[in-house]
This record gives C-alpha cells, sequence and structure tokens, in this order.
C-alpha cells in the first residue's frame, strides 16, 4: 500500500527566489505556503550561511502569508564562533515586505563517545497504515501541500481530532537537490496544529503564527514519525507540541504557538 516516494518538489529555484510548486501550497489561501516547506526553504538558506555547523534550532515567527509566486531569504550570520552560531533570518516577497522573520541556532558536531540518554521506543512502522491526509477546511480548491505527502498511521481508520500519532513522507524541498536532514523534519513539524486538531475547522481555526523545531539527531529514513498534541484555551491562545521520531527513536521536537478564532456571522 505504499507508492514510490513523491517526485515533484516543493520549489525550484530562479537565482535567490523560491518559486513553488504546488505542493508548497497552504489550504488558507491560494497564493500562501504552508508553513513546513516554508521553514525548509529558510532553514536551507540559513545552513548555507553556516556550512560548517550542525542547525539544531529553528525559530519561525509567520506574520502574513509566504507567497507560493515566490519569495527570497536575507541571511545575516549573528555570531560564529568556534562551537556555536547564529543566524537571523527575514522572508521578503516580491514588493520587498517582510513575510516572516526567523533565527537559527547552529553547534559543532563532535563524536564524544557513548553517553546516556533518556529511552523512549517508538512505534513499529512496519504495521502501519497508509491513510489520506485530514483536510481542514479550504480556502481556495487548488491542490496543496496535502496532495503531495504521504501519511501512514498506526491503526487503519478513520481520523479523529485530538493527539494523534504518524508517519510522513514528503518531496525533496528544491528540484535537483537532496535535502538536509533539518530540511526533510520541516514539513512535518508544521502539521501539528492541524493533525492534533481538538476541533474542526468549521468551529474553532488554529492558525499558527510560530513554529519551532529542534533536532538532536539526523533521521535514518525518509519516513519521520511525530506524535502531536494540542492545548487550546478559552483565551483564543492555544500550544501544539510534538515528539518527532524515526525508526530508532527521538530525533527533535516542534512547538506552535496556536492563535484560535471562532468564524463570525457569514463565515
Amino acid at each position: 500500500c505504499i507508492r514510490d516516494s513523491p517526485t515533484t518538489p516543493f520549489f525550484h529555484l530562479e537565482g535567490d527566489w523560491y518559486l513553488g510548486n504546488d505542493g508548497a501550497r497552504g489550504p488558507w489561501t491560494a497564493d500562501g505556503c504552508h508553513g513546513g516547506p516554508a521553514a525548509a526553504a529558510v532553514a536551507r538558506t540559513a545552513e548555507l550561511a553556516v556550512p560548517d555547523k550542525q542547525i539544531s534550532r529553528l525559530t519561525l515567527d509567520l506574520f502574513r502569508p509566504v507567497p507560493v509566486s515566490g519569495f527570497r531569504v536575507q541571511a545575516e550570520v549573528g555570531r560564529n564562533g568556534r562551537r556555536v552560531a547564529t543566524v537571523a533570518l527575514t522572508v521578503l516577497d516580491r514588493s520587498d515586505r517582510a513575510c516572516a522573520t526567523a533565527s537559527a541556532l547552529f553547534i559543532a558536531t563532535s563524536d564524544i563517545g557513548p553517553v546516556l540518554t533518556s529511552a523512549w521506543v517508538p512505534p513499529d512502522r512496519q504495521t502501519a497504515c497508509a491513510t489520506e491526509f485530514p483536510l481542514v477546511q479550504r480556502g481556495h480548491g487548488l491542490p496543496t501541500f496535502a496532495d503531495a505527502v504521504e501519511l501512514m498511521v498506526p491503526e487503519p481508520g478513520p481520523f479523529t481530532p485530538g493527539p494523534n500519532t504518524l508517519w510522513k513522507r514528503t518531496p525533496a524541498l528544491i528540484e535537483g537537490e537532496v535535502p538536509s536532514a533539518f530540511q526533510a523534519i520541516c514539513p512535518l513539524a508544521d502539521c501539528g496544529n492541524s493533525l492534533s486538531r481538538n476541533e474542526e475547522a468549521t468551529s474553532t481555526t488554529f492558525i499558527n503564527p510560530d513554529l519551532s523545531i529542534h533536532m538532536h539527531r539526523a533521521p535514518v529514513s525518509e519516513w519521520i514519525g511525530a506524535s502531536f498534541v494540542s492545548r487550546w484555551e478559552r483565551s483564543s491562545i492555544g500550544l501544539s507540541t510534538a515528539i518527532l521520531f524515526d525508526d530508532e527513536g527521538p530525533i527533535g521536537t516542534a512547538q506552535q504557538s496556536l492563535l484560535l478564532q471562532r468564524p463570525g456571522p457569514g463565515a
């Protein structure tokens, strides 16, 4: 029941511009990127700025849609020491308006030998079942991120709101490039608000104005898993959290702040 790996990348490049294919599009606006591919593009730009260290954390603040039709990412290295580096990034549209800002943390890796770590056994992917992406309410009729990715769940059955565990396989980020480990986890990391939603978008929308990803180990396969849970509060603020994992165990975490809104009259 597992298909060949998705082939159409999220983006192709024209100079410094990221131009989105259908899979980069999010559900809310026709010319707005899904946050996962956009975050991966930001991570790629940061990695090009600091090629000698491993990106460990990326925090992205999203304040207007990142256009599928084209955007570029400016990077400024704040500090690049022997062990740690930081990068500040800005996502710009074709009018040079900022759509998002980000900060990235890099750490130099070295082999220090065996270490003690917390035990956490991932679910068994070998018995997982393929499933369709559980769609949110769409603001347009165009193909989106949901049409470009593959999902597997621990048990067969329809999607139900609330905490969920699943595995995802996604296309490459850029045509002709193999994505880095951090780029590969970004598309799944941004799905917590949708895949662990507590209600459907017809009653409460759950847009995330930020995304923070930590990676402490590179995944060992193209299938990456996550255990998601969302906490919603009547204050209109929520939080989605996730453990990211592969077949061997945890690889990182993801968090999203959530802006919760009730649809108004006539919505």
